[in-house]
C-alpha cells in the first residue's frame, strides 16, 4: 500500500492556517475541524510547518496564557518531513517512528495534495490485517 490509497479513501482536503495567525485562532479551528494539527503554508502555498496540539501545549508550559496570543510561527515545527503520494506506507510508519510525528504532509510537484496522520496508517495496517486473516480463512476453507 501507498500514501495515495490512503488518500484515496481519505481525501486531499488539508486544513492549513497562516503563520501570523494567533494560536488562539488555531485552537478554535482545530476543535471546529476536530483535528490534531494544520499545515502552515505561506502567502503563496508553500508549506513553511506543521503546528500541533502537542506545540500548543509547549506553548503554554512555557508562555502561560499569553501563547494565545502570539503567532503561529513561534510555535510551529519548522522542520517538515513530508512524504509523496507514492511513498509506502511502512516507509511513512517508518518516519513517523524515528522522528517522533503524527501527521506527514504529503508533497507532489512541490505542492500539498494531502496530510497522512498516525490514525490513518493505524486504519490502513488494520484493514489490511484483516483483508489477509480472510484471505487466509477462505484459503483454508476452500
Amino acid at each position: 500500500m501507498y500514501v495515495k490509497d490512503i488518500l484515496l479513501h481519505k481525501g486531499n482536503d488539508v486544513f492549513t492556517v497562516d503563520p501570523d495567525a494567533t494560536v488562539q485562532d488555531l485552537t478554535k479551528s482545530l476543535t471546529v475541524h476536530r483535528i490534531g494539527a494544520a499545515v502552515v503554508v505561506d502567502g503563496e502555498g508553500a508549506v513553511v510547518g506543521v503546528v500541533s496540539e502537542r506545540d500548543v501545549i509547549r506553548g503554554v508550559a512555557d508562555h502561560g496564557d499569553t501563547c494565545l496570543t502570539q503567532a503561529v510561527r513561534d510555535l510551529m515545527t519548522t522542520s517538515v518531513i513530508t512524504c509523496e503520494p507514492d511513498t509506502p506506507i511502512q516507509d511513512v510508519m517508518g518516519l513517523m517512528t524515528e522522528h517522533r510525528i503524527r501527521h506527514v504532509p504529503v508533497i507532489e510537484d512541490d505542492a500539498l495534495v494531502g496530510l497522512v496522520s498516525i490514525g490513518d496508517v493505524v486504519r490502513d495496517r488494520i484493514a489490511e490485517a484483516e483483508r489477509e486473516a480472510a484471505q487466509l480463512r477462505q484459503y483454508i476453507t476452500a
